[in-house]
């Protein structure tokens, strides 16, 4: 299931815009209708005047809805995180008054087209059209709230994090300042793509790297699962919970250097909570900032450096065996999802 790139979802006009737009073509229509008799050629004017309106609001609003993602198509990660920031019950209903908007328009239109026809006056024609005009603007004027929470909506889901749930995922997690930004770009093939959460005010670091056409994704957890449970809100709570749906492994980094803004004692409760909160995922216990140690902490078994690079293909090559997403159990058929490449 692919991920969704939120920056590509259409911007949100507000009400007025959408009339503004509607009216403005609607308006050009008289110029194309060409017919020597003023009766049948305003009745065909005032005919296309409406459809030409109806057409712009009905096609703005069905293309916000068509154009923004199912809540049923997406990943439990990207429901949770959606939950996370605007709320899905909103989301959908949202959605839904918006189409219905859009079906109210395209009602109103087919109305008076009908009774244009079986009217038998010029200015009746008129009055039609102004009527239809005024009913359209009621319907965006009642839907008003819900058009502009959705573009609200679209500036906070543009700063979500966009991860494909048909490739491996790695959650980095620790202590503040313990390197998981610093970690994701020394493994990074590229330049790690820098979001934010909206749940927070720290930004959110995506990198990745690839082995054998497949691609690991790495995402870390700025201002989330790097305190106690007990600190923790109830928006960032949410974000969590779609932590817990995502990763095919968990790598937890401990900093044992006298500068970590968390003591030894507190990064292991903060360890074993990850751990419980994370069960169903393997995890990765490493030890960073291996460059300025003292000595080797005790029990530590993974040592790494972003800044030397000591450990880190080590590590990569540990997460790769780990999340197992290459094994071969039938060696007649590549493995689901084996990135394929057109001759």
């Amino acid at each position: 299931m692919a991920s969704v790139d939120w920056r590509r979802i259409p911007t949100v006009l507000y009400p007025q815009e959408i009339l503004d737009k509607a009216f403005r073509k609607a308006s050009k229509q008289p110029d194309l209708v060409e017919d020597p008799d003023k009766y049948h050629r305003t009745r065909k004017q005032m005919d296309r005047m409406v459809q030409s309106a109806a057409d712009v609001i009905d096609k703005t609003l069905l293309k916000w809805v068509d154009q923004w993602p199912s809540l049923n198509a997406l990943s439990e990660f990207d429901q949770a995180l959606i939950d996370a920031a605007v709320g899905n019950d909103e989301y959908r209903k949202t959605l839904g008054t918006i189409q219905w908007a859009a079906e109210q328009v395209r009602k109103i239109a087919g109305e008076t087209q009908r009774k244009i026809l079986r009217l038998r006056n010029i200015e009746g024609f008129h009055q039609a059209r102004r009527h239809a005009y005024g009913r359209f603007s009621s319907i965006l004027d009642q839907v008003s709230p819900q058009i502009l929470w959705l573009g609200e909506a679209r500036n906070v889901l543009r700063m979500l994090p966009s991860l494909d749930s048909d490739e491996p995922c790695i959650v980095v997690a620790g202590a503040p300042n313990v390197g998981k930004s610093a970690l994701i770009t020394a493994l990074s093939s590229g330049e790690p793509e820098v979001a934010a959460y909206p749940f927070t005010t720290k930004q959110l670091h995506l990198g990745h790297f690839e082995h054998r056409r497949r691609v690991y994704q790495m995402v870390d957890t700025p201002g989330l699962l790097d305190r106690p449970m007990t600190e923790r809100n109830p928006i960032e709570m949410q974000a969590i919970a779609a932590l817990e749906h995502t990763g095919d492994v968990l790598l937890f980094l401990v900093d044992s250097t006298e500068g970590c803004s968390m003591s030894q004692q507190e990064q292991t409760h903060l360890l074993s909570e990850v751990r419980e909160l994370m069960s169903e995922r393997p995890m990765i216990v490493v030890h960073s900032k291996s460059d300025i140690l003292d000595s080797v902490p005790e029990g530590a078994e993974t040592l790494i450096s972003a800044v030397t690079g000591e450990g880190t293909e080590e590590l990569r090559t540990r997460l790769i065996e780990t999340i197992g997403a290459d094994e071969i159990l039938n060696p007649l058929e590549l493995p689901e999802n084996w990135p394929r490449r057109d001759e």
